[in-house]
């Protein structure tokens, strides 16, 4: 699932140091493409993290009823 998320023709290794220009590339997108990266990496840390992605989770509250 990890590969199917990361674009490898527009994959770019860079200097961790070069910060500057990850700031003017990031300003350079439209708001929909910030937001699409940011899902991809939130899904991607998610898959880290958990090994799978995760649903929403279904709460069920079980209440009993006293009889006066």
């Amino acid at each position: 699932m990890l590969d199917e998320t990361v674009d490898k023709n527009t994959l770019k290794i860079v200097d961790l140091n070069s910060k500057e220009n990850d700031f003017k590339f990031w300003q350079s997108q439209s708001i929909e493409k910030r937001l699409e990266t940011l899902e991809q990496l939130r899904l991607q840390f998610i898959i880290w993290k958990y090994g799978s992605e995760q649903g929403f989770q279904r709460v069920y509250r079980i209440i009993e009823l006293s009889q006066h």
